[in-house]
């Protein structure tokens, strides 16, 4: 017998302030990288896949007008959901979750602004989840991890035995994220497997890479650039933007 393929959907929050990316033209998310925007770096790594049936990317509605005129086309292209997103990241979240067909087995959440992720740690993680239910990509904590003072003096060294920091993609069965969401109460999550933890359900850890970096600063932007030259190119459906021109992009 043979059993059937999971399908996946995939969730892109792009809805941040970007505070501390300090950029006057761009959020995060939108700053062009090695050609493209940051959000199609990740967003590609997805839409080729054949297990995934639909991706969806959440904006803030004040970045609605800026988006369509910009990215629209390229969303289009790869058949990709704009959804607007909340206050809260949970928020956003929570506003493409409710767009998820409901013959849709899997839901991955992927941060928009990592953009340097490799097929292997996708299918990895997938499996993973097919598998426990629950599954997100991290990687064990190698540094000596200090508590610090209010005045910035150490207060205690933590033992680093045992600790993981979460990356993206988190993923889960869609019932069982709707159900985390649905109860997630006003107490703030920092991630999405927090609210799945919530349940009392396992989550299951699956080793990915320091180069699966997440975008903060403009430093962590020049570093994405190196990252991607030492990763398999992707897969694309079509051109990575239809439109030319440095004015695209201010």
């Amino acid at each position: 017998m043979v059993l059937p393929v999971p399908t996946f959907a995939v969730i892109l929050p792009a809805a941040g302030k970007s505070s501390r990316f300090r950029d006057e033209h761009y959020k995060k998310p939108f700053a062009p990288l090695d050609g493209r925007p940051v959000w199609l770096h990740a967003a590609e790594k997805f839409t080729s896949r054949p297990d995934v049936r639909q991706t969806l990317i959440v904006i803030s509605p004040e970045d609605r007008e800026t988006f369509e005129s910009k990215f629209a086309a390229n969303a289009a292209l790869l058949g990709i959901e704009i959804v607007d997103g909340g206050q809260e990241r949970s928020d956003s979240v929570a506003a493409a979750l409710a767009r998820v067909a409901e013959d849709v087995d899997f839901v991955a959440v992927h941060d928009a602004a990592r953009p340097c992720l490799a097929e292997a740690w996708i299918d990895a993680v997938f499996a993973a989840a097919a598998k426990s239910g629950a599954a997100i990509l991290a990687t064990p904590i190698v540094g000596t991890i200090k508590r610090a003072a209010a005045n910035r003096t150490i207060e205690k060294t933590i033992p680093r035995e045992g600790l993981w920091e979460a990356q993206t993609p988190q993923v889960f069965r869609r019932d069982l994220l709707v159900e985390a969401y649905a109860r997630r109460g006003p107490e703030p999550a920092t991630d999405d497997a927090q609210l799945v933890e919530r349940l009392g359900r396992p989550v299951t850890l699956v080793p990915g890479s320091p180069m699966n970096l997440k975008i903060t600063t403009k430093d962590d932007l020049r570093l994405a650039g190196m990252l991607l030259k030492a990763l398999p190119r992707p897969r694309l459906l079509g051109p990575a933007h239809p439109f030319a021109g440095d004015d695209l992009w201010r």
